[in-house]
């Protein structure tokens, strides 16, 4: 897709230091400008990873993009001792090359942060292990719709462009198909706090709630396969 070639993206800073790539012809970012970093880990990680964390969990992310969630899931997989496994599959339909990545900083901005070209280095379709008998990555270069999975999952960051810029992936079909090949309890988690995109969860079955968003954003949607009241 011509929107996503390299020749049309470029690297903007964002409020909290970090950086992130704007696609000139969508006028969209991969990140929220109000900051990268901060914008993924309360969204994927304070509100996604945290909140299902003791258990063995099978993760699905929609779009791999710079691959900053996957990141910061390993560091916090790391620095908590995360006792159980993670098999992460990451969707990507257009990949970036490493090259136009890794000058984003996130290796300067986050420490411990030694993983981030492994992941980049790790073959499409297959599984990569992160880190040693916890964390193993599969990235999948396909169309989400075009996807059988072979497992279900317990957690699904959905990290799309938003729905005024890529309404096809917010559609009844893809949170339906998202709906059916997760867990009981299953747990999705996105920024998008937009009502239409509220009721079409709602519709398909999820039990959706508005939470505390990312700085610079009020309300964050959380969705939860049937009722969820304590993991164990």
């Amino acid at each position: 897709m011509e929107k996503f070639k390299k020749n049309i993206l470029h690297a903007i800073k964002t409020r909290d230091g970090s950086y992130t790539l704007y696609i000139s012809d969508l006028n969209e970012t991969y990140h929220s400008r109000f900051g990268a970093v901060q914008e993924s880990q309360h969204v994927f990680i304070k509100s996604g990873l945290e909140f299902i964390k003791n258990k063995n969990l099978n993760i699905l992310e929609i779009g791999f993009g710079t691959g900053l969630n996957v990141l910061l899931s390993v560091i916090y997989q790391q620095n908590n001792n995360y006792p159980k496994k993670i098999f992460f599959d990451s969707i990507e339909k257009y990949p970036l090359t490493f090259k136009l990545v890794q000058d984003l900083n996130y290796t300067s901005d986050i420490k411990q942060s030694k993983w981030f070209e492994t992941i980049h280095n790790c073959h499409w379709n297959d599984y990569c292990e992160i880190l040693k008998d916890k964390f193993y990555l599969r990235k999948i270069n396909m169309d989400l719709l075009d996807f059988n999975p072979d497992k279900k999952y317990d957690l699904i960051y959905f990290d799309a462009f938003a729905p005024d810029k890529q309404p096809e992936m917010w559609t009844k079909d893809v949170f339906t198909k998202l709906y059916e090949n997760m867990n009981k309890n299953g747990v999705l988690v996105t920024y998008s706090a937009k009502g239409s995109v509220r009721r079409t969860m709602q519709s398909v079955g999820f039990e959706v709630e508005r939470i505390p968003g990312p700085p610079g954003k009020r309300e964050m949607l959380r969705a939860i396969k049937n009722h969820l009241t304590k993991i164990c």
